[in-house]
């Protein structure tokens, strides 16, 4: 029988899914409208929206040029989400977030091991998306910030076949760039979805019976990828 602690964590990464498809939907919609950006030079010079436009529009160019993952290698589908996604993440914000007070508690080995685990539960998780990428339409909403601003969120409507995924982007200034610290969807921001479940573990097992949960679900995930 599942456990309550398994139920959410499952529901947290069905979760992201959806976000993970409805990112790469954003490429599709302006692949077409923008010359693809080299990955190191993204963030550069760019309004939030415009950076968020072409993060993705690089993803869905590198998938729409190979047949391999096209076909689901996952090997190249990871590749893909660990070079072109996750270096405009910000992870060690994001996981301090998603632990919370435990994250001060962890020795520093132990936060690097809550941070190689997140991104890797991420990474699959993006994985598992990215070569289902369809012909979508996405609408950014009207930015409101102002030009000195550090921290703002850029909000986007997906729309497809079923109903509309509202997906946010909380970002912060990172030198002349941007990175990505939290997102939205369909309401629930991420760092907020799993402060509850990773509390939830430090209160029952400790640090190390949180990163031993994450080494598990990380587990699970690269035996699917693998039997897929």
């Amino acid at each position: 029988m599942q456990s309550a602690h398994s139920y959410k964590l499952s529901c947290t990464t069905r979760l992201l899914a959806s976000l993970a498809l409805s990112l790469a939907a954003l490429s599709s919609a302006t692949a077409a409208a923008e010359a693809v950006a080299p990955a190191a030079a993204v963030a550069t010079a760019q309004a939030p929206d415009a950076f968020i436009k072409a993060i993705t529009a690089e993803v869905f160019a590198t998938v729409k040029a190979d047949k391999a993952i096209q076909s689901g290698d996952i090997r190249k589908v990871i590749q893909v989400v660990d070079t072109k996604i996750m270096p405009n993440v910000n992870f060690q914000r994001m996981t301090a977030s998603a632990v919370g007070r435990g994250w001060r508690q962890a020795t520093p080995e132990q936060q690097k091991r809550l941070q190689d685990e997140f991104k890797t539960l991420l990474v699959y998780t993006y994985a598992g998306a990215v070569s289902q990428i369809k012909d979508q339409t996405v609408e950014y909403k009207p930015m409101r910030n102002r030009p000195e601003d550090t921290d703002v969120v850029v909000r986007t409507v997906v729309r497809g076949k079923g109903d509309p995924i509202q997906l946010d982007y909380r970002l912060e200034k990172a030198g002349d760039g941007w990175k990505i610290y939290d997102v939205n969807v369909l309401g629930a921001w991420l760092v907020q979805t799993y402060q509850s479940s990773f509390a939830q573990e430090v209160n029952a097992s400790g640090i190390d019976g949180l990163i031993g949960k994450l080494v598990e679900r990380n587990k699970q995930l690269a035996a699917k990828k693998v039997a897929g």
